[in-house]
């Protein structure tokens, strides 16, 4: 092991860029829907060994001796992102003569501008680097703030957070009501690290030791949560979600319209499942209604004759905003509204979070000018709602909206379900088809469920759809391009974790984790020096 360890600190060029970056694909295997965390604990120590062997040349200027620390953090990252994002270039194949020439920006491009959030990662780290448990440390201080910053800077893509990768079932996922995501990605890559340690003599045993308490805790935690009998539930919300599966190449096909929202009315009219009731609430994927109310207003009084007494539609829809007069133009929302058994919109949530290049093109000015425009939205540039508020459904339940990958977003969601009782998330992964994305994407929606003590309603037009507890167990589910409904009768009930004291207590949490890595790291640091 030592031999083996030697070789690669003493790897240099091309070869350490290679390995880093075969590292950093490796790791990929750990999220979904792989679930093979087992290869982050070779990834993870081999990217501590070339960091061992990163020093810069004594004459150099700070900068320049963290130089080699942060090259081998990019080449980390490159791999790890172009390894787990590849399938983004799905999506402009849709429209593959207009959009093909893009593959490359987004297949290669949006890697090599993440990988810079790792290599930042290892330069922090190589700051306050040792030969012991402090530079395992010290890389988990690096990378939680990497990630960190990944969830806010240039808009935020916090999507495949390393610390998915120790969460693939439920009763790992459990510690993350108390962590938070910022927690579970320190003490993932502390423990998936720590093998790095078996190629000196410094700290084995205490890093085994810590490793394997850690690790305990976390399945003890979980084991305890998923075993508690869940308290009585105050109310019960019979629903139905509607998996249509409709291809994209005919979305927004105006020949095919009125056949795709027929079918939507079909299946939201079929008769209960065996063993279900009457749905309560109906629910339709992310722009699902392939039309504009304002242009269709026969739609609603379609949707109006379809519903039961009582029962409402909460569908994805395009909505048009101030026609367009002398002064100005229409304003578009991606967004969630409320049908009510008359035909009328009660309420609707419009996205506030959109998908750069994807449903509005940034600087818009200057890539008109190159003849560039948004690669994979729908047929018009979409605007950015202002805020979000929960929909009261059905029983008086107050559900949170998310549309589309806003769910990823841990600090988002967690802001918004805290007065809310149900989390519901509305997709369209139709685009990037049966690749890893829609599975990724799910999971991430999985832990907020778990994140937040509530149930999740996904809804998606051809998968995953799904109905997840408040502990992140699939009550029920529809694969990956199947066409039908799912029927649930569901319990609700709150849970301490979404309270303002509670998450206080998690921000508390997550800094004292962040502060005893750093002090860990800074210590051994000193120690090392003395």
């Amino acid at each position: 092991m030592q031999r083996l360890a030697g070789r690669i600190i003493l790897l240099w060029g091309w070869r350490r860029a290679l390995v880093a970056f075969l590292a950093g694909a490796l790791a990929v295997l750990g999220q979904a829907p792989y679930d093979f965390f087992a290869a982050c604990f070779l990834s993870f120590p081999v990217l501590v060994l070339l960091l061992d062997g990163a020093a810069g040349e004594a004459g150099a200027g700070p900068l320049g001796r963290l130089k080699p620390a942060f090259a081998v953090g990019w080449w980390f990252g490159f791999g790890y992102f172009l390894a787990g994002l590849w399938w983004i270039g799905g999506a402009l194949l849709v429209e593959a003569d207009s959009f093909a020439w893009a593959m490359p920006l987004a297949i290669v491009g949006i890697p090599l501008v993440l990988a810079f959030f790792y290599g930042l990662a290892t330069a922090v780290a190589r700051l306050m680097w040792s030969d012991g448990i402090g530079r395992i440390a010290a890389t988990a201080f690096g990378f939680a703030l990497a990630e960190w910053l990944r969830g806010f800077l240039f808009t935020g893509f916090p999507w495949n957070a390393i610390g998915y990768a120790a969460m693939p079932v439920p009763l790992m996922m459990q510690a993350v009501s108390v962590i938070g995501m910022n927690g579970m990605n320190a003490l993932a890559v502390f423990v998936f690290a720590m093998p790095a340690l078996l190629a000196g003599r410094r700290h084995i045993w205490a890093g085994a030791a810590l490793a394997a308490l850690l690790v305990a805790a976390d399945l003890g935690f979980g084991y305890v949560r998923l075993a508690a009998p869940e308290p009585p539930a105050s109310r019960h919300l019979d629903l139905r979600i509607v998996q249509p599966s409709v291809d994209l190449s005919e979305k927004w096909d105006a020949s095919v319209r009125d056949r795709i929202f027929a079918s939507l009315l079909a299946m939201s009219s079929e008769p209960p499942q065996k063993g279900h009731e009457k749905p309560q609430l109906i629910l339709w994927p992310e722009t699902a209604v392939p039309f504009l109310f304002t242009e269709r207003p026969d739609a609603l009084t379609a949707i109006g004759d379809m519903l039961a007494d009582g029962q409402m539609l909460l569908a994805g829809a395009i909505r048009e905003e101030g026609p367009a007069t002398a002064g100005g133009d229409a304003r578009y929302y991606n967004s969630v509204v409320a049908i009510n058994d008359q035909g009328e919109i009660v309420d609707a949530v419009d996205k506030v979070h959109l998908v750069p290049f994807g449903e509005y093109l940034p600087f818009d000015d200057l890539f008109s000018r190159l003849g560039i425009d948004q690669f994979v939205a729908g047929p018009m540039s979409l605007s950015a709602g202002s805020s979000r508020h929960p929909i009261t459904i059905p029983g008086s339940i107050r559900a949170a909206l998310f549309i589309c990958y806003e769910v990823i977003f841990p600090q988002l969601v967690g802001v918004d379900v805290a007065s809310s009782e149900l989390i519901v998330n509305v997709t369209n992964d139709a685009w990037f088809g049966d690749t890893p994305g829609p599975y990724q994407h799910f999971r991430q929606a999985q832990v907020r469920a778990a994140e937040n003590g509530l149930p999740l309603l996904r809804v998606a037009n051809n998968g995953i759809s799904a109905v997840v507890d408040p502990r992140g167990r699939v009550v029920d589910a529809l694969a990956i391009n199947a066409r039908g409904v799912i029927d649930v009768r569901l319990p609700i009930w709150r849970q301490d974790t979404v309270s303002a004291g509670q998450r206080t207590t998690n921000g508390v949490v997550v800094i004292i984790l962040l502060v005893a890595t750093a002090l860990i790291a800074i210590a051994t640091t000193r120690l090392r020096a003395n």
